[in-house]
């Protein structure tokens, strides 16, 4: 049964050109010959990089960050209520005035002591400074080395200079060993991203990074099946070549480096709009939907592929709305940490959580209206 499921799975005339078969994958000197099962190697490898993640957040990571001048602040936690955390959990993190008034009233607490409690509990789901910092460094260090990996295995290669040559010999290609790894590290970590996700720092773009990472890790298994290897070296090349920016400006701005974290955000920008806006979709977008109609008719694969490609471009257009409005606040001098995440609220301990006395009843809530 599983056989025959696979076998119509991987009909070759879904996945191939006409006229061809997965024989034909295998160049002449037969040092060609691609499968699926080639990458099984990842999904270990993924877990062991959760591990390593592990053990570089906390022996490598933090000293760095104590060195930046990060430090791991005790958070006061909300006194436990639970009327309070009975709303919290199933009304709102964020009450609104007149629901403040009510929940004072019914624990025989003033507003202001409503509210103090709403901001201590937010901020008790909210991850610390140091949480952040380890994870973009983490990613930093990992997007240089890829980078660096990715140029060293390109850098001789000619669809590295000229995007023509990606299809030059299609199918029957040589594929190197340096090739094949570069596709199992990347496709590994994409994979620890994405079994991590759930204990990552949550952002507001959390569904689109969730996508992002599944299409990354599609057209990763699926152009290495096909043998659409060259692409697809490239393709991660210039996604990474920002991303190192990203995270070094996102560790500076943790650190509260804020004139580094200006001027490598900025660099960011440039970056990424000249690499996702300009190369990606004009040159290697392209040379997918244009240069293969001169070598075979469309078919299957092609629509397939160059609509994940495609969602990927979507993503970048979405992401580089998020930037401008980041350029604008540091323009502005109002940036502050990663717009995507949350930010601690200020707090203070006056009358945490004292009951009202006689005579109490009256406080002032911190907008400057008094109760009723």
């Amino acid at each position: 049964m599983f056989q025959t499921v696979s076998d119509w799975f991987w009909w070759d005339r879904i996945w191939l050109p006409c006229n061809y078969t997965w024989n034909d994958l295998e160049n002449e000197e037969g040092t060609g010959s691609v499968s699926p099962s080639q990458l099984y190697i990842t999904l270990p490898l993924a877990l062991l990089f959760m591990l390593l993640r592990f053990a570089f957040e906390r022996t490598i990571a933090t000293p760095v960050a104590k060195a930046m001048g990060i430090k791991s602040k005790d958070r006061q936690k909300a006194p436990v209520n639970p009327v309070f955390e009975s709303f919290y959990i199933s009304c709102s993190k964020h009450p609104s005035h007149e629901e403040i008034y009510g929940l004072a009233k019914k624990s025989n607490r003033t507003s202001i002591q409503v509210e103090r409690w709403f901001r201590r509990r937010r901020n008790q789901d909210r991850p610390a400074v140091l949480k952040k910092f380890q994870e973009s460094c983490w990613r930093f260090i990992f997007y240089l080395c890829a980078l660096v990996g990715g140029v060293a295995v390109l850098y001789d290669k000619p669809w590295f200079h000229d995007v023509w040559e990606v299809w030059v010999g299609y199918p029957k290609q040589e594929v190197l060993t340096s090739q094949y790894w570069y596709y199992v590290i990347e496709l590994s970590f994409y994979w620890a991203l994405l079994f991590s996700v759930a204990s990552d720092v949550r952002r507001k773009d959390f569904k689109v990074q969730v996508v992002h990472h599944l299409a990354t890790i599609f057209l990763l298994n699926f152009s290495w099946s096909v043998k659409y290897i060259r692409v697809g070296t490239l393709t991660l090349l210039v996604h990474d070549v920002s991303d190192i920016l990203l995270e070094a400006a996102k560790m500076c701005s943790y650190a509260e480096w804020k004139k580094s974290c200006n001027a490598l955000f900025i660099i960011f920008a440039v970056v990424f709009i000249i690499s996702r806006l300009i190369i990606f979709p004009f040159w290697i977008i392209y040379a997918t939907t244009v240069y293969p109609l001169y070598y075979c008719p469309r078919f299957f694969l092609y629509y397939f592929f160059n609509m994940l490609m495609f969602v990927l471009q979507f993503l970048h257009i979405y992401w580089t709305y998020l930037i401008f409005r980041m350029v604008k606040k540091v323009i502005l001098g109002n940036m502050s940490g990663d717009d995507r995440s949350d930010k601690e609220e200020e707090d203070s301990d006056e009358n945490a959580d004292q009951p009202l006395t006689n005579g109490d009843g009256k406080r002032p809530i911190v907008n400057g209206q008094g109760d009723r």
